[in-house]
């Protein structure tokens, strides 16, 4: 990397520049200065070595007021390289009199081009540099970055990248496909601080333990949203073809890569109260316990999210209207379990918590909890499930037991189940404290609290249409148009009205699917209108809205319902569709 070195004290000020950002290395010709000021914003692992940043122009004018001080401060700059900065931006132009109000540049005598080379770290130094007071540094292939100004920042949330302190992020970045792409590699680049020493340099892992090697083959009608984990969904036109989902295009919602279990050794444990029993059961204990069957319409809470996304950015998988599916269920009931264990419900609030056997590299499993109340309510019907559809559990989707939680949101629906617990708060997992919560429209990633909001249970009231999609033509005269319907708590769905002009006049649509019992119903309606095409019309804007048996109603626009996740997306669902003429 060239770079120019003025060997002058740090500057007051910096002339003004149309570019926000600037790209600065600074090494100290003195080792050390003691501390540098903690209002500092900058990156400092090694302050008496070098620091590269990237900064916004009016913090750089700021702090660099406060190191002036410094007088054998050297101020190098480096051809970014990030494509939003100009490569043509240096600083040998650098006013170095604080007293002048116009700023002339240096003598160019007092300039000199040279070679800067990285500094070289062992893995045994990264090692040491694992919590916030020793700073955190990760290595990527052969470089080094000082990641702590960052770790608050992170979309996954500090513990997660935490588990990669003072080590390697490649076991970590081939869980998600998101790490590579070359956004993140460049929000990387800015906190690289040097590289590995030729004996520390390793092949990247990443290829040879793929923890995706052993993931299941999947149906090919399913539209892909993310590869690694996986995660799919149907396409509008099968998602309603029939009233059960048939199990190879289930929607499928993965967190972790799928473990392959041995259904011979599995063993789930189910931890007693004091003085309790707690039980070691395998698959042929399950199948002693009374088996009870019930169909449940699973929903993700990102369904629709695309839509949100659509009217201002958020954050997740962009699911279409397919995140969501149908099957018939069969297993243990979870309150025949927890009794078996001395489990009964208490007065104090408790929660059920489940842990699965996917995970990440440290062991970490994907986590969630439910209410006590609902646990132990032989009406809400809770299964640890081993079947669906009449066979067993495909392992997408939980083989060889999983959890099914009637009437509330799939993220509570732990898969490959290995673990369940009643705790006096709710399960600590990533996915239930600093996921799946809905916020205001106002809150954005900067002022977000997670613990001010409810982990979500139950869903709101849903519709969507599968036919036809949207941009299709379809012919005048008459149009058939098909859709589900959904409501959360066991809800069940009363009306579903349609509109061919976006919402000024209304049909009520025919509603098929299984009779189901008040304040029980936990499976979906499938819906269908035929309606007269309006004569002389070139374009229908299709619209659908459900009402649930409490006379909740979808609402008519996004935005009062954005949030910064995307998920409850239950807005008017709209099809605009092309008439033949």
């Amino acid at each position: 990397m060239v770079i120019l070195e003025a060997p002058y004290p740090l500057p007051h000020s910096l002339p003004s520049c149309q570019h926000s950002l600037f790209e600065v290395l600074y090494v100290f010709s003195k080792d050390p200065f003691g501390p540098p000021p903690t209002h500092s914003p900058f990156l400092w692992p090694h302050y008496h070595r070098k620091s590269l940043f990237i900064c916004p122009e009016s913090t750089l004018l700021t702090s660099v007021s406060s190191f002036h001080s410094f007088p054998q401060v050297s101020l190098i700059s480096s051809p970014p390289r990030t494509p939003y900065l100009d490569p043509g931006i240096f600083f040998p132009q650098v006013c170095h009199n604080a007293a002048a109000q116009g700023c002339d540049p240096p003598s160019p005598t007092g300039l000199q081009a040279t070679q800067e080379s990285p500094h070289v770290y062992t893995r045994e130094e990264v090692r040491s540099h694992s919590s916030p007071e020793t700073r955190i540094w990760v290595t990527l292939g052969c470089e080094v970055f000082d990641v702590t100004e960052f770790v608050d920042l992170h979309p996954g949330g500090p513990s997660k990248l935490m588990l990669a302190a003072g080590g390697p992020l490649e076991p970590f970045w081939a869980l998600y496909a998101v790490h590579n792409q070359p956004h993140v590699r460049e929000m990387l680049a800015q906190y690289k601080i040097g590289e590995l020493s030729p004996e520390d340099k390793v092949t990247s892992t990443l290829k040879t333990s793929d923890p995706y090697i052993d993931d299941p083959v999947r149906h090919p009608a399913l539209k892909v949203n993310s590869q690694r984990p996986f995660n799919a969904e149907p396409p509008p036109e099968l998602l309603t073809e029939n009233y059960i989902t048939p199990n190879p295009i289930f929607f499928t919602r993965n967190h972790l890569p799928v473990p392959n279990l041995d259904p011979e050794t599995y063993r789930l444990h189910v931890v007693g109260p004091p003085g309790g029993q707690s039980l070691c059961l395998s698959l042929d204990d399950l199948y002693k316990f009374p088996k009870h069957e019930i169909t449940v319409t699973l929903q993700c809470a990102g369904n629709r999210r695309s839509e949100m996304t659509q009217f201002k950015e958020v954050r997740g998988l962009e699911w279409n209207i397919g995140a969501i599916s149908t099957a018939r269920w069969a297993g243990a009931r979870l309150c025949d379990v927890l009794a078996k264990a001395g489990h009964q419900l208490c007065e104090t609030e408790a929660h059920v918590c489940f842990e699965g056997l996917d995970s990440d590299p440290t062991g970490t499993a994907y986590g969630a909890s439910i209410p006590l109340a609902r646990a132990m309510d032989p009406e809400a019907e809770v299964l640890l499930a081993y079947e669906m559809n009449g066979q067993p559990l495909p392992r997408d989707h939980g083989f060889p037991v999983r959890v099914v939680v009637p009437g509330v949101v799939g993220a509570r629906h732990v898969k490959w189940l290995g673990k369940v617990s009643v705790e006096p708060e709710e399960s600590y997992s990533h996915w239930q404290r600093r996921d799946y919560k809905g916020f205001s429209p106002s809150v954005d990633w900067d002022t977000v609290d997670f613990d001010s909001a409810p982990s979500i249970q139950e869903l709101p009231v849903q519709s969507a249409i599968t036919e036809p999609k949207d941009g299709e033509t379809v012919q005048s005269g008459e149009v058939t148009i098909k859709g589900y319907a959904w409501s959360g708590g066991g809800r069940a769905v009363v009306r579903v009205d349609v509109s061919l002009d976006g919402g000024l006049t209304w049909h009520v649509a025919e509603l098929d699917g299984e009779e189901q019992r008040p304040r029980k119903a936990w499976a979906w309606r499938l819906w269908q209108l035929q309606a007269p095409v309006p004569a002389g019309r070139k374009e229908l804007n299709i619209v659908c809205k459900a009402v649930d048996d409490s006379y909740n109603v979808q609402p008519d626009t996004v935005a009062p319902i954005w949030n910064l996740r995307g998920v409850l997306s239950n807005a008017w669902h709209r099809v605009h569709v092309h008439v033949a003429p």
